[in-house]
């Protein structure tokens, strides 16, 4: 099965049980958070619903599908149960698709998963639980974030209660800020070394290119999305974010094949042509499969960032 540069449509639970064993070199993908989908299809119709349901409503967020009645709700006994029984079910999809990744990824592959602060703690048990072990997170800070707890004194204050203003400045959550890249491996071939000269793979490019070593904090990364992706994905990742992290895990091989299994608007594999690497792509909605052919048809050389006002001088990782 010729893999090398190639899109496929469907289940990637099912499409990587065809990919020869030992032919992914890496992998940096960006799964389905939302685990209340587990048990409805996630498909482009899906999608759509939900995002149909807050348009007009009061929520903040309103490019990511909303979930199901777990979103909100009295904190009872069963809440919580229901809470723990979709986050075990979260974790068994993730051992789904893991599976097959790991007979598909050769030693010494390393692998990124995007994910929630919530939930890339499961994400890294499923994929430890099928045979990678963790190497590192990486946190993707973004430029902003929107605190989307309870404020507690103005809810007293809304229904009248004598002490809401003891409560001033108490909310239930943070402002959230940051995405986690839970980053784990296949094992070694013997030691580093060995594996890097048997399969090419297995190791990070640590240099920043002025004789510093890089952080695994990403920031000061620019949020501008491709044009042809607007209104069409809900939730792309900056091309930026993604070039950076195939020059930091892609060896520029052409037999090293870097995959993303659930690729979305194609941002990966769009990086991966820009930068001159090779690719493969699963995707289950056959809508974004169009839009990832369009995308790689238009794909020219990437052009290297420069730093705008306030960001950092080297836009990867930063120290």
């Amino acid at each position: 099965m010729d893999i090398k540069n190639k899109v496929f449509t469907g289940d990637c639970r099912k499409i990587l049980d065809g990919f020869p064993a030992d032919s992914v070199g890496v992998c940096i993908t960006d799964p389905p958070y939302n685990y209340e989908f587990i048990g409805r299809d996630w498909n482009y119709q899906e999608i759509q619903r939900r995002l149909e349901r807050v348009k007009d409503s009061k929520t903040l967020v309103k490019n990511i599908p909303y979930g199901s009645g777990l979103a909100g709700g009295v904190r009872n006994k069963r809440w919580y149960e229901r809470n723990r029984e979709n986050i075990l079910q979260y974790q068994a999809w993730c051992e789904e698709w893991a599976t097959p990744l790991f007979r598909a990824c050769r030693p010494g592959a390393l692998v990124a998963v995007f994910n929630s602060t919530r939930t890339v703690a499961h994400v890294q048990v499923a994929l430890e639980s099928v045979g990678f072990y963790a190497r590192d997170i990486l946190v993707y800070r973004r430029a902003s974030g929107i605190p989307k707890g309870l404020n507690l004194a103005a809810k007293l204050a809304k229904k009248g209660h004598p002490d809401s203003q003891q409560w001033e400045g108490w909310h239930s959550c943070l402002r959230n800020e940051w995405e986690a890249i839970a980053v784990l491996q296949k094992p070694l071939d013997q030691n580093y070394t060995n594996t890097a000269l048997k399969y090419g793979v297995g190791l990070f490019h640590a240099e920043n290119g002025t004789g510093g070593f890089l952080s695994n904090i990403l920031e000061g990364i620019p949020r501008n999305h491709d044009k042809q992706v607007a209104g069409l994905h809900c939730t792309p990742k900056p091309p930026a974010l993604m070039r950076l992290l195939v020059e930091l895990l892609v060896p520029a091989n052409p037999d090293i094949i870097v995959l993303d299994p659930f690729a979305g608007s194609g941002t990966t594999l769009l990086a991966a042509k820009q930068l001159g690497r090779t690719y493969a792509g699963i995707e289950i909605n056959a809508e974004y499969v169009k839009l990832i052919e369009k995308r790689l048809c238009n794909a020219e050389h990437a052009v290297p960032h420069t730093p705008t006002s306030g960001q950092s001088e080297t836009p990867q990782l930063f120290a």
